[in-house]
């Protein structure tokens, strides 16, 4: 069977990694219930993780992985095109050497996360206190409060990793929020 390359960003492998792996996660939360034991609540399907081990042989085996590492230093995501898997925006997080690198062969391993970008349903608006006699309005001066939309699977924990907050900050942001265990779909949360 004569595959594809496999492709990320503007990198096309030379010829495809020699193993593949990709885990499906689901996001559950286990709710303690008194005189009972736990409650388990389906937070939904969480990201893909990709990874693969490879090996580039021959001559200009460093230059590849190189390139390859070049390719790794990259921000933000990019587009993954699997010759197996469907394509998908994804984040390049791990790139390992796995012996001490020769000119004419390196053996290396590698990780994906499959991330559809890092501010998903993130919903920015200003709310200008009302001048005396007025109503509130909404324009572009002065610092601008940030705020997510939840969508199904996010959690505060995760909110907070995401915009770089603990947990602490963002309940302290989001006083409307009596049950920190419990966000709703379509709620907006404060985060910055």
């Amino acid at each position: 069977m004569n595959l594809s390359p496999m492709r990320y960003r503007s990198y096309t492998w030379p010829h495809n990694p020699k193993v593949y792996s990709i885990e499906y996660h689901r996001t559950m939360a286990a709710h303690k219930i008194p005189f009972e034991l736990y409650q388990l609540q389906d937070l939904g399907r969480s990201n893909r993780i990709m990874k693969g081990e490879g090996e580039f042989v021959g001559k200009g085996a460093y230059g590849q992985f190189g390139q390859l590492a070049n390719t790794f230093y990259m921000e933000g995501p990019g587009l993954l095109v699997h010759p197996l898997w469907q394509a998908s925006q994804a984040y390049f997080v791990s790139l390992r050497l796995e012996q001490a690198p020769r000119p004419d062969y390196v053996r290396y391993s590698f990780e994906f996360w499959e991330g559809n970008g890092l501010c998903s349903g993130m919903v920015t608006r200003v709310i200008e206190p009302a001048p005396e006699g007025g109503t509130g309005s909404q324009s572009g001066s002065g610092p601008q409060p940030v705020y997510h939309r939840v969508v199904k699977g996010d959690t505060l924990w995760a909110l907070a990793r995401r915009y770089g907050l603990t947990l602490a900050e963002l309940v302290a942001l989001n006083p409307q929020i009596k049950n920190p265990n419990l966000i709703r779909v379509g709620q907006e949360v404060r985060v910055g």
